[in-house]
């Protein structure tokens, strides 16, 4: 059956019962994001490469919310790329379509906005403390 052939209130799948069904369908997805991306891996590893700098850095509380922030934002914007990518693949079967281009293309760009804005915001909390740490 079409999508366009089901009536608004038919459903394919049933809600979830448990809060934890959810979660394991979120872990799920994470799990399979880390397998399948190259770009979410390497997202994680620099967010654990960035946490073990920042302990030895020894950052104040707000510096901790503004690195932690700027970099999960990273990780989610990879999500949400990867997962308009899949669903492109999804509706098109594979095939090229201008408008699945363009979709693919303004999710990369979500990524690279905020992986510009992470990348700012640790060369202003790190910078000073690598500058102090050279020349003083």
């Amino acid at each position: 059956m079409d999508l366009k052939d089901r009536k608004p209130n038919e459903k394919n799948i049933s809600k979830n019962k448990h809060f934890i069904y959810s979660l394991d369908f979120a872990i799920t997805g994470l799990k399979t994001a880390f397998k399948d991306e190259r770009n979410f891996r390497f997202h994680c590893f620099a967010l654990v490469a960035v946490c073990m700098l920042g302990v030895v850095m020894r950052l104040s509380v707000i510096e901790w919310i503004w690195i932690l922030l700027s970099a999960t934002l990273v990780i989610v914007m990879e999500l949400v790329n990867t997962s308009l990518e899949n669903l492109v693949d999804m509706i098109t079967n594979y095939h090229f379509h201008p408008l699945g281009k363009k979709v693919k293309d303004m999710g990369a760009g979500l990524v690279l906005v905020q992986a510009i804005f992470a990348l700012i915001v640790g060369l202003l909390i790190f910078g000073p403390k690598f500058y102090d740490l050279i020349f003083h």
